[in-house]
């Protein structure tokens, strides 16, 4: 079976700063660099690169010398690629302060992103996963959730950048992958939570199945009234930028390699550590050996916890 990803592709122009600036104020650049990136582009190469598993991609570019590296990157990983080119829009970018401590600010120029259309996704026939994101219309990525639903394909969103969103959407996906800052949006309680409120936002959010990411501390699952918990692993980072795409690409080829979901959120786990201790969002992204290798020399431990919480 195939993953397809339908979503967005930029051309990272990455600074390298002390810290990341406060509103208001302005600070100076050490290098700059151009890395390709996007969400969508991102998880599809975690899903190929990562994973091994067989992926397919729906993408929109612009006309123009951004799309090239984007497109070669996409293809070296052997990510298949169907491309819908736009005349009158540019490839998306994105503008990316990274600080020291590895952390990042992002603005995003979606460009030819915001072309994609409900007509544009492909047949859906050996498709085992559609993976989504929320870079491209909100009325488009309904529509293709919509679609795969009915088609008995399983629907995986993950729901970045953080917006409100309605049932209509919510009620045709099976996976919902967020943050703690997405969670909160999505469960009407934005805000800081504490473990008791975190637990009761994954409660609230009307999905099948609802991970949540964590940063350093892994990721947390509820599946039904199940609570699965992997712990993250120990690294030194140098870049966090797409550590969030790796884990639900890597996520995604495991579950549809047949991994049980702990399983599957360990090995994100572990690729998601590993792309931040390199820079750039898809160079980050290690190879399958890679992530094996790593599994191997931490042993069983970490390993997640299925044992159920109540909430």
């Amino acid at each position: 079976m195939t993953l397809l990803v339908a979503g967005s592709a930029n051309l990272d122009f990455v600074v390298r700063v002390h810290h990341v600036p406060a509103p208001g104020e302005t600070v100076l650049g050490r290098s700059l660099q151009t890395y390709p990136g996007g969400k969508g582009a991102n998880q599809a190469i975690a899903c190929a690169r990562a994973g091994g598993a067989d992926t397919r991609m729906l993408l929109a570019l612009g006309n123009d010398a951004y799309a090239l590296p984007v497109e070669a990157s996409l293809r070296e990983a052997g990510v298949a690629l169907q491309v819908v080119r736009s005349t009158d829009q540019p490839t998306g970018t994105a503008f990316i302060g990274l600080a020291d401590d590895a952390e990042n600010a992002i603005i995003v120029a979606p460009g030819a992103n915001t072309t994609l259309r409900a007509e544009d996704l492909p047949s859906l026939d050996g498709i085992s996963h559609l993976l989504l994101q929320l870079e491209t219309p909100l009325a488009t990525v309904t529509a293709f959730a919509r679609r795969a639903r009915a088609a008995g394909v399983q629907v995986v969103l993950n729901a970045a950048p953080a917006q409100a969103l309605g049932p209509d959407l919510l009620g045709n996906i099976d996976l919902l992958i967020v943050n703690e800052a997405e969670l909160g949006v999505l469960a009407g309680d934005p805000g800081t939570a504490g473990e008791d409120d975190l637990l009761a936002r994954l409660a609230r959010v009307a999905v099948p199945t609802v991970i949540v990411t964590r940063g350093a501390l892994g990721a947390l699952a509820r599946a039904g009234t199940a609570m699965l918990q992997q712990p993250g692993f120990a690294v030194e980072p140098l870049d966090t930028t797409a550590a969030g795409d790796t884990f639900c690409g890597v996520l995604v080829a495991a579950l549809s390699q047949g991994d049980a979901m702990p399983q599957a959120m360990r090995r994100a786990c572990a690729a998601a550590a590993l792309a931040c201790t390199r820079i750039g969002a898809q160079p980050s992204i290690p190879m399958r050996a890679e992530v094996d290798a790593f599994l191997d020399r931490v042993g069983a431990a970490p390993v997640a916890d299925p044992h159920r919480l109540a909430y």
